[in-house]
């Protein structure tokens, strides 16, 4: 299929005004399409751009009923440019290090979207902490083609395998990094995985990493990716302060958030 951006924000505005939005004024400056995924990215002009075109989610989704694609999603060139800007310092940061397996998937992060991974291979085992991403960091570890332990907080995840162990709600949000060394340190693995508040430390040879920070991947596309386990058991103060911070972080969109604290308020 060819997809034209003029032809695209035509039938943008056309969607707008038929549905009761304003005529606002916005920049397409690329189109890209996925044709073995089906997928259509729109590359705005800048995030004010980004947001008229999404039309708080109903215009895209009346633009990928309209165009008959699987999916449709928008970016502006700021997120990118952060995001390979985040990938460009990541790759100095892990060259020379048992994580440099990791490269080849940092190089296709760069060429994003869309998203082609090589296949890659970890040496060093892993210890997978099942925290609010479960089912990404699962798909994250078998993506790397590593030999790993899954781990999380007792009755958390009843739709996914792992092994259970003791802990509070908030570890779900906020894992325990001095338990999870241990417990790495026993089983003689050298990678972490989980919701770190950070993108990856190196604490006595054992590297601690959220590869969705890592790679600057933000909570609609890994639900996408991957599918999302909403887990049964948290803290309610944990997740509004987990949210806001991957809000801060460009990581969800404020909407996402929200919605989502709403869902899991009870």
């Amino acid at each position: 299929m060819m997809f034209v951006p003029e032809e695209i924000a035509e039938t943008i505005r056309r969607i707008r005004l038929e549905n009761g939005f304003p005529d606002t004024p916005f920049r397409i400056d690329e189109i890209r399409y996925d044709g073995e995924g089906d997928k259509l990215f729109i590359i705005a002009h800048d995030r004010t751009d980004k947001s008229v075109i999404i039309g708080n989610s109903f215009v895209i989704g009346k633009l990928r009923e309209e165009l008959g694609v699987k999916q449709v999603t928008v970016y502006s060139n700021l997120d990118l440019e952060i995001k390979r800007r985040k990938l460009r310092e990541n790759s100095g940061r892990i060259a020379g290090t048992f994580l440099e397996f990791l490269q080849p998937v940092v190089e296709a992060e760069m060429r994003f979207p869309p998203r082609k991974w090589p296949e890659v291979r970890a040496e060093e085992r892993g210890l997978v902490f099942l925290s609010f991403n479960a089912k990404a960091l699962l798909r994250f570890a078998e993506s790397f083609g590593m030999e790993y332990r899954a781990v999380g907080i007792k009755y958390a995840f009843p739709g996914l395998k792992y092994e259970a162990v003791e802990g509070n709600a908030g570890e779900i949000f906020f894992p325990d990094e001095e338990k999870l060394l241990k417990m790495a340190g026993e089983m003689g693995a050298k990678i972490i995985m989980s919701d770190f508040p950070f993108d990856l430390k190196l604490e006595e040879g054992t590297a601690l990493l959220n590869p969705m920070c890592f790679f600057h991947i933000g909570f609609f596309e890994l639900k996408y990716l991957f599918g999302f386990e909403k887990p049964v058991i948290y803290d309610k103060k944990a997740l509004i302060d987990f949210i806001t911070a991957l809000v801060y972080e460009g990581l969800m969109e404020s909407t996402d958030g929200a919605n989502l604290i709403w869902r899991m308020r009870n």
